[in-house]
């Protein structure tokens, strides 16, 4: 391969940016480099299609530009202007995935990408693209499940509790600074230790009362470091969070994200696909939330290793939403859970506008990229470019000029081979989905969400006896002594508990086998006696 400065050759499929005029004549060389960027696809495994290469404005259909199954874990990134194909990557990729026995997720910020789990439909567009890419095309839907956050939306309600979701996240949420986030860590200590489930917003709402109240000031003193006015910002940022509607996302029962990991009966890939367009004004909500999906498979999954396919690859869309003002400490955590999910056999995705929405040491994890086209109208726009260009191995393009002249559906690719290695840069016209490309009818998504398995299982909320309750029924006592004792008798009921379970059955055991209750469970399990032990998030983690 040449460096991109002396080749400075090819383009796209519309037109040939960047092909050097003394080369164009050149037809024998223009074929040894096609031919020394398609051997570079040769995989002898299982692969992904992803279409065919462009080489000096032409479509080469015979050189086929794939990606290994066994190497999206090794995640990657999806990249480029509003318009120009992302969306139909995705669906290309997932529905592909899925028919190797691969479940997928699927974040919907745009609610378009329900069509998944229906056949598409065949029209000039599609035969003509299809045609050019020697793609043997049928419109086929995949195994798909429908969630919405807390239920808002079309789909089965995604929770989690607020103990699970642990205070370095929920400090992203409601965009306190390092200090206040600190001393959120702080508050979540005092309640587990002393017995004070969080279920909700109220449960945290009140123990951060009560910690502010003259009866519970003292127990600041304890937890070391907490004033009373840090506290009071925290209980104001949660009042004004959960007064904006926030409430419906925490709660029980909780999201197992281990439903994501399913296959259907027929054995391909359930794809899942989480609604995200009736909360696209709480990006900071929707994006954390995503990141509580990751961090509590990384938390459950055993290590794989390097394994000749992925259990799941997981699709954050929006990306730079979740990178956006976040602490140094927060993109720490992530760097760490991508770096170490990927032997845990899960494969992420970053779906953004430009690799540099993503943090330098988040996107020197990401081994496979697609990168569509880049505009280039301003100063930043044009800064922005050569940014990504920097970003690409020695490629025989010239790539600032190809990135900018790329049709819808087609992009630049270079991916991990089944060595490592990366491979060869390769202009490609990407294949046509085989699904619909566009959300299903309202009326049919309505009857897979209500008629899946699932829903029952998640429907409908439930609030039982935690923190809030159990602060609301120590008002009762006398004085500052009663209320203490109250807070705290929760701690002593465990500890004699957790005596009681070296002789009998814990409660998890005893109702593991209902899938109703699966969710509950878990979390009566902590309140019953088992120690709660946090991530580098924050997040807790439960037994399966």
């Amino acid at each position: 391969m040449r460096d991109r400065e002396n080749a400075g050759k090819a383009g796209s499929g519309t037109v040939s940016p960047g092909a050097a005029p003394e080369a164009r004549g050149s037809a024998p060389a223009l074929a040894r480099e096609a031919l020394e960027i398609a051997a570079g696809y040769a995989f002898s495994g299982p692969a992904l299609d992803l279409g065919a290469l462009l080489w000096d404005g032409r479509c080469l259909p015979d050189a086929q530009i794939r990606v290994p199954l066994a190497v999206l874990n090794r995640h990657g990134l999806v990249a480029g202007a509003t318009g120009t194909g992302k969306t139909k990557t995705l669906q290309l990729v997932a529905e592909q995935l899925s028919a190797q026995g691969v479940p997928v997720f699927l974040a919907d910020i745009k609610g378009d990408l329900s069509g998944i789990a229906a056949p598409g439909q065949s029209n000039d567009k599609v035969r003509s693209r299809t045609a050019e890419v020697h793609q043997q095309w049928a419109g086929t839907g995949c195994p798909a499940e429908f969630y919405a956050l807390g239920g808002i939306g079309h789909g089965i309600p995604v929770r989690a509790t607020i103990t699970s979701f642990g205070p370095v996240l929920l400090s992203k949420v409601l965009q306190l600074n390092q200090t206040q986030e600190q001393s959120l860590g702080l508050i979540f200590h005092y309640a587990d230790t002393k017995g004070l489930e969080l279920v909700d917003l109220k449960d945290l709402r009140a123990v951060v009362a009560f910690l502010t109240s003259d009866e519970g000031r003292a127990e600041l003193k304890n937890i070391g470091g907490l004033s009373t006015a840090t506290a009071g910002v925290i209980l104001r940022s949660l009042t004004a969070f959960e007064a904006q509607g926030m409430a419906d996302f925490f709660g029980e029962p909780e999201f197992d994200t281990s439903e994501l990991l399913r296959t259907a009966a027929d054995g391909r890939g359930v794809v899942s696909v989480l609604e995200l367009a009736a909360v696209q004004d709480r990006p900071q909500l929707f994006s954390t939330f995503l990141m509580w999906l990751l961090v509590d498979l990384f938390h459950d999954l055993p290590e794989v290793g390097d394994a000749d396919r992925p259990k799941l690859v997981f699709f954050f869309d929006e990306a730079h939403l979740l990178f956006d003002d976040a602490s140094k400490a927060f993109l720490d955590s992530i760097t760490q859970t991508v770096r170490l999910i990927r032997s845990k056999g899960v494969g992420v995705f970053f779906v953004t506008q430009t690799p540099k929405d993503v943090p330098a040491d988040v996107l020197g994890q990401l081994g496979n990229r697609v990168q569509h086209a880049l505009r280039a109208f301003t100063p930043d726009d044009q800064k922005a470019l050569r940014a990504t260009v920097k970003t690409f191995p020695n490629s025989a393009y010239d790539l600032e000029e190809l990135l900018t002249g790329l049709g819808t559906g087609e992009a630049v690719v270079t991916v991990l081979s089944e060595k490592g290695a990366p491979t060869p840069v390769a202009a490609t016209r990407l294949r046509a989905p085989e699904s619909l490309m566009g959300p299903i009818e309202a009326g049919a998504l309505e009857r897979a969400v209500t008629s899946s398995g699932l829903y029952g299982r998640y429907a409908q909320a439930v609030d039982r006896e935690s923190a809030y309750e159990r602060l609301q029924a120590s008002r009762g006592a006398k004085g500052p002594d009663e209320m203490r004792e109250a807070v705290t008798a929760g701690e002593r009921g465990a500890g004699a508990r957790r005596a009681e379970q070296k002789e009998q059955p814990s409660v998890v055991e005893q109702v593991v086998g209902s899938g109703m209750f699966k969710s509950l469970a878990r979390s009566i399990g902590t309140q019953i006696g088992r120690e709660i032990t946090r991530s580098v998030f924050g997040t807790a983690r439960r037994r399966r």
